[in-house]
């Protein structure tokens, strides 16, 4: 164990929950694994179980992913492929939320899948292994937040335009949107750290009640709905792809949609019992996420009867050109807009939390350049603000590229399902490739059916990542060009740049020799 060290720093700080299995050193086993980073708390523990589902539900958002991105969705079938797609990433995201359950129960970090990745291989392999996958994820989320305030930006933009028919949007507008936006969030997620789980509270409430409010209004308006051929039968190819292939691409819309499975685990350090609340607020997001956005895209296709105005939209958000359709009623098409604002707000906090924390989690392990300046935290604020400002500037940077080429842009913040889910499977795969041996037993252990649920998610995730590699449509052209493998590519480059030039000498790896200790402790009091 060589390549690992202790945090010998300061004591523990001690935690609001201390989680006790009963059985002889049990307690001192549950006081270790609470907090797996190695690392002593320097965040509060003030997340409950509605406010970290409620986390899980409105970073994924389901339902208003799967609606904002309908226009690219689309050609993959049309409605129907849009659907039974979307259908298709549920199930398979299932065994990677299964599968990432397990390893939080386990071992909660924030640092998520760099520390399993770290720890599951054992410590020849899981040093490198870790430092790979904690960059890979951390880019994915950046991406991933860019492209969230990006539409969200959007969506105020087209607000406007609703009452000001002469409007011509430019895309400077929407990056002043997105700079105004970017800052406010940072500054809530600074400075009002303490009231962010009611955010997420209320936050659970607008993606179901608003969700269900928005379903009620768009099947009940329209005088006139789509027919069932329409939203269920008539395939609709317009990919240049044979029909098999177009449908095995299109669920990259369905694993945008819903493909957020590890965002609470990054918030680990801030929730008093996470070995029991993180997995439940995993499937959370995935059972729930999955039955709102599924039924919202069927109402959705009903209210539809102009899909080429939609796909032609000029404005800056086409799902306002559905509303419209379905509600025949400007007044109507704001309100239904505005309980996505409502509920975009709560996701990009979120967001936000989760791509600053896992900065901040590598930095402390001095995995990122001037790991001292970005592992502080403030304490009083319970925020590693420097982390935070940093994603801040990052989201900025990412938003000015849409002033020169929104084309770029889109290609690079696409590329977080890739990036995301090959993370998933690196950290995934070392734990099945080592015999599931390596980790201690947490209140969610597949017993049996861990090895066949984590090799169907590998695979899975394997499988469906070169399907998105492929190029979008046929012919290839410019704006049809996939660059997904090339944006996997780089980041790998810069990462194995990186790792020759600091990792390879200067980064340690997580401090997790006491939590080595404690999980042989746990398999032996599993057997006890």
């Amino acid at each position: 164990m060589a390549d690992y060290h202790e945090d010998k720093s300061s004591e523990e700080k001690k935690t609001p929950s201390q989680e006790d299995t009963g059985v002889g050193t049990a307690h001192t086993l549950a006081h270790q694994l609470i907090n797996a980073s190695g690392h002593r708390d320097q965040l509060d523990r003030q997340y409950g179980i509605l406010s970290i589902c409620g986390m899980a539900l409105t970073v994924d958002n389901a339902w208003v992913a799967i609606g904002t991105s309908l226009n690219v969705a689309i050609f993959n079938g049309g409605p129907p492929g849009v659907l039974y797609e979307f259908l298709v990433a549920c199930f398979y995201y299932c065994f990677i939320g299964a599968s990432l359950a397990e390893l939080v129960s386990s071992l909660p970090s924030s640092g998520g899948v760099y520390h399993w990745a770290s720890l599951t291989p054992g410590p020849k392999y899981g040093r490198a292994l870790g430092f790979f996958t904690g960059f890979i994820n951390f880019f994915g989320w950046l991406f991933d937040l860019a492209s969230i305030v990006y539409i969200m930006s959007e969506l105020v933009i087209q607000m406007y335009s609703l009452y000001h028919p002469n409007y011509v949007i430019q895309p400077w507008h929407i990056f002043v949107a997105l700079l105004l936006i970017t800052w406010i969030c940072i500054a809530a997620t600074i400075f009002f750290n303490k009231y962010l789980p009611y955010l997420q509270q209320f936050g659970l409430f607008v993606v179901l009640v608003g969700g269900l409010a928005t379903i009620v209004v768009i099947a009940a308006m329209p005088k006139q709905h789509a027919s069932n051929a329409f939203v269920w039968k008539d395939w609709a190819n317009n990919t240049g792809w044979p029909s098999g292939f177009a449908f095995l691409s299109g669920v990259l819309n369905g694993a945008f949609a819903i493909g957020t499975p590890d965002a609470v685990t990054h918030m680990a350090e801030e929730v008093p019992n996470p070995r029991k609340d993180l997995p439940k607020a995993i499937a959370a997001q995935i059972i729930l996420g999955s039955i709102c956005a599924f039924t919202f895209a069927i109402t959705l296709f009903y209210g539809i009867t102009d899909l080429d105005a939609v796909l032609n939209s000029n404005g800056s958000f086409p799902l306002a050109e559905v509303y419209a359709q379905a509600t025949g009623s400007t007044g109507a098409t704001f309100g239904l807009l505005f309980i996505i604002f409502l509920s975009l707000a709560p996701c990009l906090i979120g967001t936000f939390l989760t791509v600053g924390r896992t900065w901040w989690a590598l930095a402390r392990d001095n995995a990122t350049p001037f790991s001292g300046f970005f592992s502080k935290v403030d304490e009083k604020l319970s925020c590693p603000i420097p982390a935070t400002l940093f994603t801040g500037l990052m989201t900025t940077a990412f938003g000015a590229i849409t002033l020169g080429s929104k084309a770029a842009f889109s290609d690079l913040v696409g590329s977080f399902v890739i990036l995301s889910s090959t993370s998933y499977a690196l950290a995934i795969g070392g734990h099945m490739f080592s015999g599931r041996k390596n980790l201690p037993i947490g209140p969610f252990w597949m017993g049996k059916w861990g090895y066949p649920i984590n090799v169907v998610a590998v695979i899975s995730i394997i499988f469906f990542n070169v399907v998105f590699c492929f190029p979008y449509a046929l012919p290839v052209a410019t704006s049809t060009m996939n660059y997904n493998s090339v944006i996997l590519a780089g980041v790998t480059f810069l990462t194995t740049v990186w790792w020759f030039v600091h990792g390879a000498r200067k980064y340690p790896g997580p401090k997790i020799r006491a939590f080595e200790e404690a999980a042989e402790e746990g398999r032996r009091l599993s057997t006890v």
